[in-house]
């Protein structure tokens, strides 16, 4: 009796989608067979694994299995079928897609373009990169270390056997296309025979599977320029996947994500900044002492100072990404702490200023009553 999916990737029947991609890469990352190459128990669960994921990260799919159990889809279990050589599902940009979080199109293509003759640009990666504020003040270099491919060094890319090669299509005679006559037409199309490469491999080589290239990892030093933001990218030509008889490396693309400041808040280059103070500051002002990403400084609150009110630093916020040495500001908004748990003597010496408080010490309030009361007498007329 075939597995039950979501027995495969340990995860109960209800599990939300995160989690299901949650798991999926843990066990993928696990059991994958360049971690494990003397384990083929290993392997054959990395099949299984990723099997019961192309399923369950289909809502359409997911539900047909919900309802219909393996019968449904048509299969006796998960492990490969038609079309699916090494239950690997679609290929490496499926899987690969998993772990960057997206894989681009254009240019190359996100699986990568293929030519007469079977090149074949590698693929573009993407890989999300969490920063923290202080990086984007000072710039940083990070070492990431990514899942990649590259070409298979069994067969050199060839894809076959050693001792053997690629054939000629006898379909296309090597062209990668077929064309028929439609009329006065000649149309033409993709060779469903060798599905465009032109050439069809009789003996795989085992490593790859027939593919040509293999997954491994990378450790790459990116170089992260101050004043980066959410959302900047930072292309690493010919990190992407490796390409296909001479064809050139896809690219890898760093997307910046700045992770939340427990101090500050960021506007483009400008740093926001509460800061509580005191009853006896606002009213009295003073010297004020501010943090900033590099330190601290001092701003002066002149007396009478309102909650809200905000003061700026020029110079202290971020580093502009395309302006260097420009800087933006950073803004202080006071916020005034009402004081609490108070003492008897403090209790009294409010009291005090209370009573001794007049219209010019607290125009707002005042002004404010007064227009209370030219508003209630207007209703009552």
């Amino acid at each position: 009796m075939p597995k039950d999916l979501y027995e495969i990737l340990g995860v109960g029947r209800d599990a939300q989608e995160a989690d299901v991609k949650k798991a999926y890469r843990k066990l993928a990352m696990e059991l994958h067979p360049d971690r494990n190459p003397d384990d083929k128990g290993a392997e054959s669960k990395f099949k299984e694994v990723n099997a019961a994921y192309e399923v369950l990260k289909d809502p359409k799919k997911r539900a047909i299995y919900d309802q219909y159990g393996h019968a449904g889809l048509g299969q006796g279990g998960p492990g490969g079928g038609a079309g699916d050589p090494g239950g690997f599902g679609g290929g490496f940009g499926d899987i690969f897609e998993e772990f960057f979080g997206d894989i681009f199109g254009g240019g190359g293509g996100g699986r990568g373009q293929r030519s007469a003759g079977g090149a074949q640009r590698g693929e573009d990666f993407r890989y999300d990169l969490t920063v923290t504020l202080e990086t984007v003040m000072n710039g940083s270099e990070e070492r990431i270390r990514i899942p990649t491919i590259i070409i298979c060094a069994t067969c050199g890319g060839s894809g076959a056997k050693s001792g053997s090669g690629p054939e000629n299509c006898s379909t296309c005679g090597g062209a990668g296309q077929v064309r028929t006559q439609q009329g006065f037409f000649s149309v033409a199309r993709t060779c469903p025979t060798c599905r465009g490469q032109g050439r069809i491999i009789r003996n795989p080589c085992v490593p790859c599977q027939g593919q040509g290239r293999v997954r491994s990892e990378k450790t790459l030093t990116v170089k992260i320029p101050a004043g980066v933001d959410t959302g900047n990218r930072i292309r690493l030509t010919g990190e992407g996947g490796a390409g296909l008889r001479g064809a050139t490396n896809g690219d890898l693309f760093i997307v910046i994500d700045v992770a939340p400041h427990p101090m500050f808040e960021r506007y483009d280059s400008d740093l926001l900044c509460h800061v509580p103070i005191t009853f006896a500051q606002a009213a009295l002002g003073g010297r004020l002492e501010v943090p900033t990403l590099s330190g601290r400084a001092r701003v002066t609150l002149p007396p009478g100072t309102q909650t809200g009110r905000r003061l700026a630093l020029r110079g202290k916020g971020l580093p502009h990404v395309n302006r260097p040495g420009v800087y933006g500001d950073l803004i202080v908004e006071v916020r005034l702490e009402t004081p609490v748990n108070l003492s008897k003597r403090q209790k009294e010496l409010l009291e005090e200023f209370a009573a001794c408080s007049d219209s010019e010490s607290q125009p707002e309030s005042n002004s404010f009553m007064g227009k209370v009361k030219d508003f209630l007498d207007k209703m009552a007329g």
